[in-house]
């Protein structure tokens, strides 16, 4: 199972600018309060959050993560690595009264999926970076992910994995191309396509496929595809709305085609060739997760140096060799095409983790939802999808 297929659905309990749960408005830090006291040049240690499966191990040794291992090697920084992070909103309401009380969390680096870090960085729960330490990000980032609309110039987050939202099908079972978002609506897939549940994770995808930019979409765009979607749910076009269990549904032929993440499919792709992962002819949406250091984090610098290294473009080949999503160092692609060894050479040529230029152009960041829209349309896209 993939890290991305561990996300949950996305509850209207979490909305708005609130801590889920307790209904207490979430507290805005101004940026002289955001940094503490930094114990990097003495203790040589850093506190790195993560989610589960998302970084390299050893073959023979699965606690052991070589990327980071040599990290220490070189540096000299032990790095206390946790794979705690299951749900962004569960995360959310595991350190926000911590963030909103001035308090420290405990953590110098956690990684939160763009969606997420918008909220973070819209309360000033996270540190600005200094780039005159992170020399490698400023070099290698990949260009499409410099300045996402939450994050300009990309000061708060720098992304740890990309990844693209499309559409996964079987061709053999169906019997056709899929190239377009509309062609999920044919007679012949009733019943036989689903969709991912999350807001988040959802809507922009669909809003392409009636050509509107994601990048400036606005509340009548998202009304429409409600609507759309409504009317399929009602004919019992779509199947379901699912989390991770559409990876099982793909694979069984229970479901034909369904909106997908394009980590998912290369591992499935790896038991069933026939799967394939398009990006419409309309688009699909780049997305990223993120590393942001936390307010009051007791190692800023460490965190900041451990992010450099994984944009060297060697380390980020080697985790990429690993998780298989969208590589945000495309330096990267040359270092694997070297690789002596045949499959690892071969995923220098899959546009999945290293995007051609006829991909790129079809690929877009969508714009993020406002706390003031996030209430209003969890509420209604909750009600179709019956969270």
């Amino acid at each position: 199972m993939s890290r991305r297929s561990l996300l949950r659905a996305f509850g209207a309990g979490a909305a708005g600018a609130t801590l889920a749960g307790c209904g207490v408005p979430a507290a805005y830090v101004q940026p002289g309060d955001r940094a503490g006291r930094d114990f990097s040049a003495t203790d040589h240690t850093l506190r790195f959050a993560n989610w589960p499966l998302y970084i390299d191990t050893d073959d023979e040794d699965e606690s052991k993560r070589p990327t980071l291992d040599t990290f220490t090697e070189r540096t000299g920084i032990s790095v206390r690595y946790t794979e705690e992070i299951n749900d962004n909103d569960e995360f959310f309401g595991k350190i926000s009264p911590a963030l909103m009380n001035h308090q420290q969390t405990g953590r110098d680096l956690i990684v939160i999926s763009d969606w997420m870090a918008a909220r973070f960085v819209r309360l000033g729960w996270v540190q600005e970076m200094d780039r005159t330490e992170q020399p490698n990000v400023a070099k290698y980032l990949d260009p499409q992910l410099r300045s996402p609309a939450f994050d300009q110039g990309r000061t708060h987050s720098v992304p740890w994995q990309s990844g693209i939202t499309g559409i996964a099908y079987n061709r053999k079972k169906l019997g056709r191309e899929i190239k377009h978002t509309s062609d999920l609506w044919a007679a012949d897939l009733r019943g036989k396509v689903t969709l991912l549940s999350g807001l988040d994770e959802s809507f922009a995808l669909l809003m392409q496929g009636n050509g509107v930019d994601i990048t400036r979409w606005t509340r009548d765009d998202f009304h429409t595809t409600c609507d759309q979607v409504e009317k399929l749910v009602k004919e019992k076009h779509i199947r379901r709305f699912t989390g991770n269990d559409y990876i099982k549904d793909l694979s069984t032929g229970d479901v034909l085609a369904c909106q997908a993440y394009s980590g998912d499919v290369i591992q499935l792709q790896a038991d069933n060739p026939e799967i394939e992962f398009v990006v419409p002819e309309e688009g699909a949406e780049l997305w990223a997760e993120s590393l942001m250091i936390p307010n009051l984090a007791r190692h800023k610098r460490n965190a900041e140096k451990l992010i450099d290294y994984y944009y060297e473009p060697e380390v980020a080949a080697e985790l990429a060799t690993w998780v298989n999503y969208v590589c945000p160092v495309p330096a990267a692609r040359e270092v694997l095409a070297s690789a002596k060894d045949e499959e690892t050479a071969a995923l220098a040529e899959d546009p999945l983790i290293f995007p051609d230029d006829a991909m790129r152009r079809r690929l877009a960041i969508a714009r993020d939802i406002t706390s003031e829209e996030r209430t209003e349309f969890a509420k209604k896209w909750n009600s179709i999808v019956g969270l």
